[in-house]
């Protein structure tokens, strides 16, 4: 079995909130890499974006990613965009069980509508709107989900628990 978990996917696909559980249900720590990096910083990735743009905070990223080669008994949620580190991500790939966590534009779109955290923490990837950014980030990333992952879930069609427990089943085999 192995001893990491990292859950990759889109805004508003369930990262965080399967994370929780699943640590908790494994006995694990969890981190949500987003608010690992916006703890070190002092502000939130908002403020990161705004002050020294998208290119600063996925140095960050990459730098606060990296801290987590060779940890164990973790689950981590890291943003969205971590997938774009393709050397780190090879490396927690293979010492770690990534799963996938998807799910269709509508439901991004209108997950990231009600959460409250959309504006303050989740500043636009382009000058898109949100459809158009969704769909445009999304066909960029697809490629880079599937490559590293070993198991895809769609969030849209399983509760919390549901898919907590596909993830449970998958690493025990």
């Amino acid at each position: 079995m192995k001893n990491k978990v990292i859950l990759i996917g889109y805004r508003a696909c369930g990262k965080t909130t399967i994370g929780r559980e699943l640590a908790k249900r494994l006995n694990w720590e969890f981190f949500d890499l987003d608010d690992v990096i916006q703890k070190k910083e002092g502000k939130s990735i908002s403020e990161m974006v705004k002050t020294f743009g998208w290119e600063y905070f996925r140095k960050l990223e990459k730098e606060t990613l990296k801290e987590f080669v060779g940890k164990k008994e973790v689950v981590l949620a890291p943003g969205g965009g971590a997938v774009m580190h393709e050397d780190i991500m090879k490396e927690l790939k293979a010492e770690s069980f990534v799963v996938w966590l998807w799910a269709p534009v509508e439901v991004i779109i209108e997950r990231l509508e009600k959460d409250k955290k959309t504006n303050f923490q989740r500043p636009s990837l382009t000058n898109l709107g949100l459809k158009e950014e969704v769909e445009e980030v999304l066909k960029k990333r697809i490629p880079l989900y599937e490559r590293f992952s070993h198991l895809k879930i769609d969030t849209a069609s399983f509760s919390v628990e549901e898919a907590v427990s596909q993830i449970l089943n998958s690493i025990k085999k």
